[in-house]
């Protein structure tokens, strides 16, 4: 395993919720990547860790390697990928990504 696929696996088993985006939570830098902040929000989820994929090519296709999914925003929760925006779109529309959060995330 190479040195980003471990420093991704150990960043995504070591911290609960964890999105992997272009820009940061304060300034999203695509439109999807900020839509995936506001789900998080909406859900209650204040302790949201970041990864800017912009600031580090081999990040960016790292991660898309490591969960063999070809876009970005991905999150991450308790280790598990749940997907990008358009999932967490529709978990967030059934309630199903909001149950995935205690009330005090």
């Amino acid at each position: 395993m190479s040195d980003v696929q471990t420093w991704i696996k150990d960043t995504v088993t070591n911290t609960p919720v964890v999105l992997f985006m272009k820009g940061t939570a304060q300034f999203p830098q695509c439109g999807f990547s900020g839509r995936a902040i506001q789900i998080l929000k909406a859900c209650g989820v204040d302790n949201i860790a970041t990864v800017n994929v912009l600031e580090d090519p081999e990040v960016r296709q790292g991660i898309k390697d490591y969960s063999n999914w070809p876009t970005v925003p991905q999150l991450y929760v308790n280790g598990e990928f749940i997907g990008g925006t358009d999932i967490m779109n529709e978990m967030y529309a059934s309630g199903e990504l909001q149950a995935m959060f205690p009330k005090n995330a």
